[in-house]
Formats: C-alpha cells, sequence, structure tokens
C-alpha cells in the first residue's frame, strides 16, 4: 500500500474539476477527477491517505448523498466540500455530516491549499492510528481466555495472588499466564499492559 496522498476531486463540472486538478497537481500532489460520486466510490481505496474535494450539487449523487455514502463506508478521508451556491442550511449540514470544511466557488486558492494540505495531515494521523488499533486488534485476538482473564484483572489493579484466588489457580499459573500476557501485548511493564488495554477500549465497561 503506497502512503502517498491522492486528492479525489468529484464535480460534474469538468471545467471546474480540471481547474482544481491544474492547481494541486502544481503543488505535486497526485489528483484523480471524477464527474460524480458513483464514479470515485468505484474507485476509491479508503485505506490511502488524501481527502476529497466534492461538489454540493451533482446530478445522480449530491454531494451530502456522497457524505452519507461515505459514511455508511467508513471512508476515514476527510472531505471538504464545494458549491457555487451560498446555502448555509447546506453548509450546516454538511459540517454536522462530518465534512471538513465548506468552500464557495470560485474557491480561494490559498485557503483551498491550506485546507487540503490540513486534510492530508489528518488523514495521515488517521490511518497511522487505524493500523496502530488493527495491530492491536490482533494482539488481543491472539490472548487465550485464561490470559484475557488475568489481564482484566491486572487492569483492574488485582495482585498476583489476588487474581490466583479469584481464578482458583496458583500463583505461580498466575505468573506464567501474566508473563505470556505481557509477551503477547509487547508490554514491558504492568503500565504500559494497561495503557494498552485501556487503548484497546477495556477497562471502558
Amino acid at each position: 500500500m503506497t502512503d502517498e496522498a491522492v486528492i479525489h476531486v468529484v464535480d460534474d463540472d469538468q471545467a471546474a474539476r480540471e481547474g482544481l486538478a491544474f492547481l494541486l497537481s502544481a503543488l505535486g500532489l497526485d489528483v484523480r477527477c471524477h464527474a460524480g460520486g458513483a464514479e470515485l466510490l468505484a474507485v476509491l481505496d479508503p485505506d490511502r491517505p488524501g481527502c476529497i474535494l466534492a461538489d454540493l450539487r451533482m446530478p445522480g449523487m449530491s454531494g451530502l448523498e456522497l457524505l452519507d455514502a461515505l459514511r455508511d463506508l467508513d471512508c476515514p478521508l476527510p472531505v471538504i466540500m464545494i458549491t457555487g451556491h451560498g446555502d448555509v442550511p447546506a453548509a450546516v449540514r454538511a459540517m454536522q455530516q462530518g465534512a471538513l470544511d465548506f468552500l464557495e466557488k470560485p474557491v480561494n486558492g490559498m485557503a483551498l491549499v491550506n485546507r487540503v494540505t490540513e486534510a492530508i495531515a489528518i488523514s495521515r494521523d488517521t490511518a497511522a492510528a487505524r493500523r496502530m488499533r488493527a495491530a492491536l486488534d490482533d494482539r488481543l485476538a491472539s490472548l487465550t481466555a485464561r490470559e484475557a482473564e488475568v489481564a482484566r484483572a491486572v487492569l483492574a489493579g488485582r495482585l498476583n495472588k489476588q487474581i490466583a484466588a479469584d481464578l482458583g489457580i496458583s500463583q505461580k499459573t498466575v505468573e506464567i499466564h501474566r508473563h505470556n500476557l505481557m509477551d503477547k501485548m509487547g508490554a514491558g511493564s504492568a503500565a504500559e499492559l494497561v495503557r494498552r488495554l485501556v487503548a484497546a477500549g477495556w477497562g471502558q465497561d
């Protein structure tokens, strides 16, 4: 998977999308143009960092409907909405649906570049966080049922002697499970183990 950011420009107006593509390509960015939301969704790689510039009013799938579709796909790419028609209610709805910003045509070049740069940074951070979470989920999935019980007890602050009594096993057995647990979780200390479990959402129920 390439880490190079890609900017998707979605606009049914060919001149508009070519103008945006020209501006952003001049910055050395990889820009892909799409005449509509369906065209974008057919080729979109949500795991590749970047962002989406989408026109609000398009035939077929509108910009807001595209936002809905991206949300249904759990797509992490930031979306910047663009419109040639000042429409406050639509802008509010777009932001409520998760759009990063709402720009009016003709788009100010510097403002666009700044927002795209910000969107790419957000996208890279999000992608890194998703990769870390996936790796953490893989580690958790490797735990045996008993190791998971010990992990929850450690998270609750229980000592080995207490865990042994709680689970009806010897303290030596607890130490073995705890050693395996630390190894599988890649934790060098109890504090690090707890941080990783909390990051995975454990202890929040």
